[in-house]
C-alpha cells in the first residue's frame, strides 16, 4: 500500500470491522473498496468518524451478543467462526495494531518523527 493508502485504512479500521461485528457474518467477496481520502485532514476526520462508529457498536452491543457466533465467509462459505467479541480482540485490534506499526515504518523511512505509542519514541526528547 502507498501511504496514503494505510493512513487511510489504519483511519477506518476501527468502525468498518465494529460495522462488520455488528452483523451475524460478513463475506470478504461483497467487500468494495471505499473511494480514496485525498488529504491528510480527511483522513484524520475518518478516523474520528470511524473510532465514534466503533464506540456507538460497543454501547449497542451486550454480553449475550458479544457472545454469539459471528462467520467471515468468502463467497458464503465461512473461513473463521468466533465469538461476536472474538472479532473486536482478534480482528479489529491486532488488525489495527499491525497496520499502525507498519504506519510508522514509514513515518520512520521518511525521515517524519514517530509519536508515542507505547510511551516515549526515540524521537521524543526525553529531557523536554
Amino acid at each position: 500500500m502507498t501511504l496514503r493508502q494505510l493512513a487511510q485504512h489504519v483511519a477506518t479500521i476501527p468502525g468498518n470491522i465494529s460495522g462488520m461485528a455488528r452483523l451475524d457474518h460478513f463475506d470478504v467477496e461483497k467487500f468494495s473498496e471505499p473511494p480514496a481520502l485525498e488529504s491528510t485532514a480527511a483522513i484524520v476526520a475518518a478516523f474520528d468518524a470511524s473510532v465514534a462508529q466503533a464506540k456507538a457498536d460497543l454501547a449497542a452491543t451486550d454480553d449475550a451478543a458479544m457472545m454469539q457466533t459471528w462467520s467471515f465467509n468468502r463467497g458464503g462459505q465461512p473461513i473463521m467462526t468466533v465469538p461476536r467479541i472474538g472479532v473486536y480482540r482478534s480482528v479489529l485490534l491486532n488488525h489495527l495494531y499491525h497496520h499502525r506499526g507498519q504506519l510508522t515504518v514509514y513515518l520512520r523511512l521518511l525521515d517524519v518523527p514517530v509519536p508515542s505509542i507505547y510511551g516515549p519514541s526515540a524521537d521524543e526528547d526525553p529531557f523536554a
